[in-house]
This record gives structure tokens, sequence and C-alpha cells, in this order.
């Protein structure tokens, strides 16, 4: 079973209320590909809309660890929310079976390789999102898409 990211299918959960729909996803559904879906950022609690948010003080390793926190814009602290649903999405590719996931690339949560610096500037630095980093220290393998 393949797991993605809900915005990459065209379901509308990002921060900004909008989806990221994915042509080549949207192709493999149409074509009859069966996909688990998944949103770690709603999982957690979190509104549609909601402040856009960054990691600040580290990646989601240091998210995991407890050395970095994931901060809206408006400056509230959101890391329990992106820990729960992380926890939460890893707990649904487990009794799923998911042994690849799809994530949106650059997010808080679900970037892969790379995420913003936590400066709202718009910067990218080496990383992966907080549930992105929990699959991959549980063995299942990740792949960014844009």
């Amino acid at each position: 079973m393949v797991m993605i990211s809900a915005c990459l299918a065209g379901k509308k959960c990002r921060y900004d209320g909008g989806a990221k729909p994915n042509q080549e996803i949207l192709a493999r559904i149409a074509g009859g590909e069966k996909f688990c879906l998944v949103c770690p950022e709603c999982m957690g609690g979190l509104p549609i809309p909601r402040e856009p948010a960054e990691i600040q003080g580290g990646t989601g390793a240091d998210v995991l660890a407890g050395r970095a926190c994931v901060i809206s814009r408006d400056g509230k602290d959101v890391t329990a929310a992106y820990l729960a649903g992380a926890q939460k999405g890893l707990q649904m590719a487990k009794a799923k079976g998911a042994d690849t996931v799809l994530l949106k690339s650059k997010s808080p949560s679900c970037g892969a390789g790379r995420i913003h610096d936590g400066s709202f500037s718009g910067r990218l630095v080496p990383g992966n999102g907080v549930f992105a980093e929990l699959l991959m220290q549980n063995g299942i393998h990740v792949l960014e898409m844009e």
C-alpha cells in the first residue's frame, strides 16, 4: 500500500485551505491505483485554514528529540499538534501496511530532504519535516513530491 499526502491528491487540507494536486498522482488515481491519504497536520487537530508554520531551531529530527519547535507565523507554538499528527500518521501507515509514503515537499510535517528554515522568508534548508522523519526512523520509505 502506498500512502500519500492528501493535498497531493487534491484534498483541500493545506494551511491556506487549498490543495497541491500532483498530476502524476492524479493520473495514477484515475488509472485505478489505490492510495491511503494522510494529512498529519489535520490529524494533529490543526484547523483548515491555519497560519503557516515552520520548524525553528532545527529539523523534524530535532522536534522529535525535543530540541526544536514548530511555530506558526503568528508566534504560536504548534509543536504538540505536529507531534500528535505524526504519531497518528505513523500508526495509520503501519495499520495499512504502507511501505512507501509520497509526501508534499518543503512542509514542516511532510517535507523530505528539504524544509523551510524557520524564518518565513522562503529559504530552504536540508532536513525532514516531523512526519517524514518519524516515518524514516521507523523504516518506512519516504519520497518527496512537488
